[in-house]
This record gives structure tokens, sequence and C-alpha cells, in this order.
């Protein structure tokens, strides 16, 4: 989505991946995601060179402890080297550095990362506002040194080298070389060792308050959590091309450093295992999101935006999509136009913005196919299609980019028109449809219908229909680096047309709903047809139309009736 926008992630990820794969082949198109490993290196340097060649872009490298503020207005911020800076609108992206405090074991040092330190003072410095804050923790995994370790107890994962890409412009894959990633698992006695740690371990001796992510819990979380599981699946990945430190994914820890040794060193492979450094958790300072509007500025502040971790949420794809819309509207305040926003079935950037300051965040917020209801609309294939007109029009997404998505949508069109109206006889085609291993025609039919069985793919028919394999070629004749990339999409729509319709149609159903402004309107205190639940939280969290309020929870169907007669439905 970011990539389709306009955004520099795709690009930056497509440059220095080490290792790419799609998640969820098995299940269908809606449900694929695509995941990369990128040299952690030499991603932060290619960041770093287009930022610094980016016109009018100028950095300022300082710690920022306070904001200043006039009239429930931003107007500037004072730094800790006691500079001030004038501005229109202010983007805060502070990630865990805020009140940033680390640990392993008993041991407690503050930072927003190994090695890098915390920001004081802007957290209070913002509540002053009447802006509410929490805290949360995240954790992080043992980095261990290859040379220690025996990859040959491990099993090996190797990549996928076919055209899939973050990236929708016309770059080649694969700029770095290629590695692959090994697995293994904690046994038994690796267990004993991380039980006998527990009372030194800050998420269960009281140390850490805060709440970490259910959904990636550390290995002392699994072994409390599941004590019948005698074994957990451990990830081993490169951290870049040419460095020896690996990631332990699957074995994030804030135990004593010594504990985290110890239990290793139990794993076969790691038996005579050296560290570069232990895990660690790490507590920070966020902001409750339902205080943000869905362009994120603050309701409470004007022109200040709030993007990333400090919003609850964790993982660089969840901050780079708040970013990218934080700053999208940083700048139309500044300049004039529309707010812009995505909704829930138009981008998983919409779903992610819309649960966060709908619902609010009880634990690090990440974002699954699950939390979406359309995901056969927002599925990786077409986000180009949905989202790079918007873009353009926007000035984010450039002229190259946009004539790339039109090339593509016009080729699509013109492989499914050709479906739709190609004839195929039974004769001319039944000993092929046995070949692919599918039941024979009785009769005629359109080329789309054939299509359409789970058994045929555009490529394995085509080689049997000379008029299509013309076609084919004379679609993507003025795109030849990206045939693939278009017959996958061309497919995808001719197999999921009737789902993707029927969605669409719910999808434009409850866009009525969305149409129903209701901040504003109604003092819902004294509402007492109301129920007390839905008084409450509608007066929290004050929103912008039905539809939002039928998404907040605790607010019922029989609520959402009272409000759609009120409103004079």
């Amino acid at each position: 989505t970011v990539d389709a926008l306009g955004g520099q992630m795709g690009l930056v990820t497509d440059e220095t991946a080490i290792q790419f794969r799609i998640l969820n082949r098995s299940k269908g198109p809606a449900m694929w995601s695509p995941r990369a490993q990128c040299d952690r290196a030499k991603f932060i340097w290619s960041w770093r060179e287009k930022l610094e060649n980016t016109p009018n872009l100028h950095i300022w490298q300082d710690t920022v402890c306070e904001l200043l503020v006039e009239n429930g207005e931003v107007t500037g911020l004072v730094t800790a080297w006691g500079v001030t800076f004038k501005a229109k609108c202010i983007v805060l992206t502070a990630g865990t550095f805020l009140n940033g405090l680390m640990h392993v074991g008993r041991h407690k040092l503050p930072g927003g990362r190994m090695a890098e330190p915390a920001s004081y003072q802007l957290t209070e410095s913002i509540a002053r506002h009447g802006i509410s804050y929490g805290r949360m923790k995240t954790g992080t995994p043992v980095r261990i040194d290859a040379r220690s370790v025996h990859f040959d107890q491990m099993e090996t994962q190797d990549g996928e080298s076919d055209f899939h890409k973050f990236s929708f412009m016309n770059t080649s894959t694969h700029h770095l070389k290629q590695l692959q990633c090994w697995t293994c698992y904690t046994n038994e006695e690796v267990h004993r060792i991380l039980r006998e740690g527990l009372p030194d371990s800050p998420l269960f001796n009281g140390q850490i308050q805060s709440i970490g992510p259910r959904y990636c819990p550390s290995i002392e979380t699994k072994i409390v959590t599941f004590p019948d599981k005698d074994q957990h699946q451990l990830f081993l990945e490169p951290e870049g091309e040419t460095t020896q430190e690996l990631y332990l994914n699957g074995f994030s820890s804030s135990l004593p450093m010594e504990i985290q040794i110890a239990a290793l060193k139990q794993i076969p492979a790691f038996k005579d295992l050296v560290i570069y450094r232990p895990g660690y958790a790490i507590e920070y300072d966020y902001f409750d999101p339902t205080q943000l509007k869905h362009t994120l500025e603050s309701k409470i502040i004007k022109n200040l935006f709030f993007a990333g971790q400090v919003n609850g949420t964790t993982g660089y794809e969840e901050a780079g999509g708040q970013g990218l819309i934080a700053g999208i509207n940083a700048h139309i305040n500044c300049h004039g136009g529309e707010a812009f926003t995505l909704a829930r079935d138009e981008a998983y950037i919409g779903v992610l913005i819309d649960d966060l300051v709908t619902k609010g965040v009880d634990e690090p917020y990440r974002m699954f196919t699950s939390r979406a209801e359309y995901r056969i609309l927002l599925r990786m294939d077409d986000a180009d299609m949905r989202l790079t007109e918007k873009a353009f029009k926007l000035g984010l997404a450039k002229e190259d980019r946009y004539q790339l998505v039109r090339g593509k949508k016009e080729a699509v069109e013109q492989i499914i028109s050709f479906a739709r109206n190609y004839s195929m006889k039974p004769a001319l085609i039944n000993d092929a449809l046995e070949k692919i291993g599918t039941t024979s025609l009785r009769q005629g039919c359109k080329l789309i219908e054939i299509l359409n069985r789970p058994q045929v793919t555009i490529e394995n028919i085509a080689e049997y229909v000379p008029a299509f394999q013309r076609e084919l070629e004379k679609a993507t004749s003025s795109d030849q680096d990206r045939k693939e990339e278009i017959l996958e999409a061309a497919e995808i729509l001719i197999k999921y047309q009737g789902y993707i319709d029927r969605e669409r149609m719910i999808a434009e159903k409850l866009a009525r709903l969305e149409s129903i402004k209701i901040k504003g309107k109604f003092d819902y205190s004294t509402i007492q047809s109301l129920s007390t639940e839905a008084r409450q939280k509608l007066a929290k969290i004050n929103p912008e139309t039905i539809a939002q309020a039928s998404r907040i929870p605790g607010v019922s169907p029989s609520d959402i009736n009272v409000l759609l007669v009120l409103s004079g439905r």
C-alpha cells in the first residue's frame, strides 16, 4: 500500500532484501503476504541516501523536549540543545524512545533501543495539554555469532526467487545475494532452564507492568501460556549479506543473560553458542489513538500529528503506513486541500487507522489480514490499481508510476475481455483439458469459463490456444519485464470476480452509513435509549459517522438503530 501510494519503503526493501517469500501461499490471493528480510546496515544507508537527496528536506539531529502550543494549536518545538523551531504542523514519530526503559533480568537501563538514548520530558510536555498516554512493552531476541552455530543440526529454509517483489515500479528483483534461513526447536531441557529463571523475569516478578504483544510472545511467556507444549519452533535469520550476526526469531526474551545462554546451549545447534548481545524487553510511552482523527491529527492540539509506535502499533509496515498518511495531511494542513483518508474497503492502512482511532489499543497493534472485513478487495496484487491514481492526484506518485499502473490496467482489461469473448470448441480443446486434469467439454463455451476452473491457469491453457497466446503477447508487449505480474493480476480477477463483486456490494451498502455524519449532532449523555456503555463510549470517541459508531466495541446494533432514528433515517 505504501509503495502504491508513491512511498519509498518498497523500493528500499527490494534494493536491500536478502530473502523474499510470499506467506500463506497455500491459501487464496486475499491471504498472500509478501515478506522480505533486509540487510539491516544497507537498509539504513539506502534510506539515508534517499532522504539526504530529497529536495527541500532538511535534517536536524537533536532531541525534542518540549512542544510549543498556543490557543490549542501547535506552533513549534524546543530541543535539548535549546534550539526553537517554529512550524505550522508537527508529526511525532518517536517509536519506542519516549521514556524508554530496557530490561534484561533484574537489570534496567534507560534507552530507546540497545545503545541509543531514550527521550525524556516530551511525553510530559504533550500530556500537559490533556492528551492521555500509557505504557507498552515489546521485546527482541538474542543476536548470535554465526561462527559458533552448528548449521548441520538445523533445517534450512530458502527464500523464493520468482518475479514477486515489494515495489510496483519496474525495477529488477534481487540486487543482493539471496540468503537462506534455518529452523530448529526448543526442547524440555531448554524449558526447564527457562522456568528456573522465571523469578528473575521482569515479566513475571512485577518489574514490567505494561502490556506486550499477545501474538508475538516472549519465550518465557510461551512456556507459561503453553505448559503442555514440549517444543517451540525457532527461526535463525541473517542480519545482513556479509555480517556474522544472526537474529533468533521466536526467542524474544528479557530473562537474565546467563539464563538465555544456558537454555540455548541445550539446543544441539547452539551447544557452542557465542552471542553479540542478549534479548531484552523495552517499555515505552504511547498516546491513546482514540484521541486522533482519521487523518492522524490530534483532536486536542490542532496541527499536531501522531504516527507509528506512539499510537500503540508495532512493526515497520504499520509505522510506515501511518507516517505516510500523517505526512500527507500535515502537508495539506500547511498548503490547503481536502483531508486525505483511506476507507476500510480501500486499503489495509484504512483498516489500521480506523481500528486505532475507533477501538483504541489494549496491546501493541499488528495489522493482520483477519482484521479486515473486505480482504478480497485488499489483495497485494492490485494495491497499485486501487491507490496509485489517488496518490498521483495528490502529487505523491509521479508520472512514471502513474503510466506504469495505467499500462498494467489496460493489459489486464485486454486479457479479460479476450477471455470473455473467445469461444472454445470441445473438439479442439478436450484433449488439452484431459492433459491438464479437468473435465472435458460437452458443448462450446467461452474461454473465461474454462479459466474459472481450479485446475486451469492462464499459463497452462494458453499453450493449447494459440489465439490466446498471441493475445497475451500483444497485451504485454510494451511491458515484457512485468509480464508475469500482469498475468497474475488478470488471473486473480478472472477467478475471483464473483467474490470481488459480492464484497464490493456489501462495502457499498456500508458506505451509505459512512455518509451519515453524526459528529457534533448529539449530546450522548442525555440519550436514555442508548445503553450506558454506548453512551460512555460514544461520548469518549465522538465518531464522525454512523458506520464508525457501529465499529466501537460496546456499541450494539440496537444502539445504532437509535442513532439512525435520531438522524431521521
